[in-house]
């Protein structure tokens, strides 16, 4: 793995990061929008655009968010809005976002925190005390759940999680409602002294539609309420306040049963349905006329309503995303049901789903259709890392240390499949220090053990985790990913960046800092693109007794700038089809079609090359050098 000589690095001219005290950002320009100055009007809208536009409405003061598909474009479209009317910032973990709306809720301002369904499991610990807790300024997060997991380790429903916490859920249609239900939402918030959930879907979140904004209210600054067996949740209070809980549920349950959050369209008695979210698009677009009961408030159930629907219908169907909790509920008021019978529990709807669901349960007569003629199938195209990509050099270094590589949560994740195949285990945010450990401790490998894990991870989950490490001793490597950006999510800054939300300079967290305050005493820093170095690093780091990190150092070639340095280009007489830059998985390699010496040779698409040298490095004919042209 030795560097070849005459290779060169690429510059970064132009895409390097600003220093810390710059005033310029990397970032997409952050200027406020037509939109924001508009008082009113009707503009289009995505369903996070029109979330954050809602808490603008509502006049929240300070937002807080940790990015996560599909709920990342709540917050940056938050930071659109005039920092003097909100402050908005992007948290560290979701833990620590939903602790900075909980303060702001204390100091009896109106707070807003985002993430999506996993990101909730990060902040439920908040969550389950502010719920007895409750609110002074009222306190609003929005969960976005990814039915169909298109970019999720799971589909969790968070209507289970807000059921558990018993805490009200709003569950807008559309755009729309995602506006009208997030403002509405701090009202109930206030009213019945509780935190609320607004839950959209990845459907909802990224679908655009014509949306009637409005003014920005400014409630009463409240102030900081003096109240320690409210504020402070010790025991004896909680137990004071498990009571209070449960007659806000009660009341909600009332409330919900007389808001025009859950409405009945009158269609006719042989059968009704009853539905929420972005499937009551569906219905109505399958069945326009037929008796619905939308509900928009999903926790808690409006009992009475139900009961006074299902009377009014020969036959009740449920047409619900992912869990049947209102199913469930329906059957517990003692009425007999069809929901998951015909409508599944996995996997994202779709009008055609749903449309078929209708057929099987009899109430659509099934469409006769034609028999298509020849449609080619596109071929698929394998998820690969960038063409560039830092990371690809850091995998082709563990493969080659044949180590066991406990993966995390980030684009990086993709070096499991091929060609990289350098990833063995992924769980969750910063869990692969805590499975390196684990496995460290079995003394059953024989394979170096290393844990490896993104910048933005390592800061959101990985510094306890790697403080227990030192504290019982483990021998495993730990490899921080460092691209100088929440890449996976479409290049968001954190507190490694030297960034904020809106660009603004930040204090940069010194990683070599952190890993030696964690009490780890082999520590180095190496560019992510010198794999002689890399490789070398990782030797070292895998033979070291006890904890050892190695940083590899490297702007994410996409975000927040895109990086652009010279293409290389293959000799095809010194090129012998070896595969050795092909293990790279690099999207701007490819085969020749011709054929020399009767081989295929490689080629390098020179739009698609970033110019990384990481292909000419591994070459072992030296037939990859820097493009004549250049």
């Amino acid at each position: 793995m030795a560097t070849a000589p005459g290779k060169v690095f690429p510059k970064t001219d132009g895409a390097s990061e600003p220093s810390a005290g710059s005033s310029e950002s990397p970032t997409r320009s952050t200027k406020t929008s037509d939109i924001v100055r508009e008082d009113a009007g009707i503009h289009p809208l995505m369903g996070n655009e029109a979330i954050a536009r809602g808490v603008w409405e509502a006049g929240v003061r300070v937002a807080t968010a940790y990015p996560g598909t599909p709920s990342t474009e709540i917050l940056e479209a938050v930071a659109r809005f005039p920092g003097e009317d909100i402050d908005a910032e992007w948290a560290t973990n979701e833990k620590v976002a939903f602790d900075i709306a909980i303060g702001t809720s204390f100091a009896g301002e109106r707070s807003f925190v985002a993430m999506k369904h996993v990101g909730l499991n990060v902040a439920m610990d908040a969550l389950m005390s502010v719920t007895y807790i409750g609110v002074n300024g009222g306190l609003v997060a929005a969960v976005c759940d990814d039915p169909g997991i298109h970019s999720s380790q799971n589909e969790q429903d968070t209507r289970l999680v807000a059921r558990l916490a018993q805490v009200p859920v709003l569950e807008p249609t559309d755009a729309q409602e995602a506006l009208d239900y997030c403002r509405e939402a701090f009202d109930i918030s206030e009213s019945y002294d509780t935190p609320v959930i607004v839950r959209s879907t990845t459907r909802l979140s990224h679908t655009r539609s014509l949306v009637k904004v409005g003014q920005r209210r400014e409630p009463a600054k409240l102030g900081f309420r003096e109240d320690p067996e409210k504020n402070v949740i010790l025991p004896a209070h909680a137990r004071r306040r498990h009571p209070l809980v449960l007659e806000r549920e009660r009341k909600l349950v009332d409330f919900a049963d007389h808001s025009p959050l859950n409405r009945r369209e009158q269609g006719g008695k042989e059968f009704g349905v009853i539905t929420c979210g972005i499937a009551y698009s569906y219905i109505k677009e399958s069945l326009p006329d037929a008796s619905i009961l939308k509900l928009g408030m999903t926790y808690p159930m409006p009992d009475q309503l139900l009961r006074d629907f299902c009377a009014s219908v020969d036959r009740v169907i449920v047409v619900e995303e992912l869990e049947p909790l209102i199913e469930d509920a329906v059957r517990l008021l003692g009425f007999e049901v069809d929901g998951k019978n015909y409508f599944p529990r996995v996997g994202e709807f779709s009008p055609s789903l749903v449309r078929a669901g209708l057929e099987k349960a009899g109430v659509l007569k099934a469409k006769t259709t034609v028999e298509p003629g020849f449609r080619p199938e596109a071929l698929p195209r394998p998820p690969v890392l960038c063409a560039g990509c830092p990371h690809t050099g850091s995998y082709m270094a563990l493969r080659a240390v044949d180590a066991r590589v406990a993966g995390d949560i980030g684009c990086y994740t993709l070096a499991a499949i091929e060609p990289l195949r350098a990833i063995d285990t992924c769980v969750a945010m910063g869990s692969c220090i805590g499975n390196a450990v684990g496995i460290a401790k079995t003394g059953t490998e024989s394979r170096p053990i290393v844990a490896t894990l993104g910048d933005s991870t390592f800061l959101h989950a990985g510094i306890p985790p790697l403080i227990d490490a030192v504290y019982n001793q483990a021998n495993i490597a730990v490899l921080i990913l460092d691209n100088h950006t929440v890449a996976m999510t479409g290049g968001q800054h954190h507190a490694g960046t030297g960034f904020g939300l809106r660009g603004n300079a930040a204090p940069r967290a010194d990683f070599e800092q952190i890993v030696a305050a964690c009490g780890v005493k082999w520590v180095r820093s190496v560019d992510s693109y010198n794999l002689s170095d890399l490789y070398r690093s990782i030797v070292e780091a895998t033979q070291y007794k006890g904890v050892a990190v190695v940083i590899s150092n490297r702007p994410c070639v996409l975000d927040p700038v895109k990086i652009k340095g010279d293409p290389y280009q293959v000799n095809s007489e010194s090129c012998t089809g070896c595969q050795a830059c092909m293990n790279l998985g690099c999207p701007a390699l490819r085969w020749n079609n011709e054929l020399f010496d009767g081989h295929h040779r490689v080629m390098i698409d020179a739009e698609a090359c970033i110019g990384c040298s990481l292909c000419a490095q591994v070459c072992p004919t030296d037939a990859i050098h820097l493009s004549a042209r250049h």
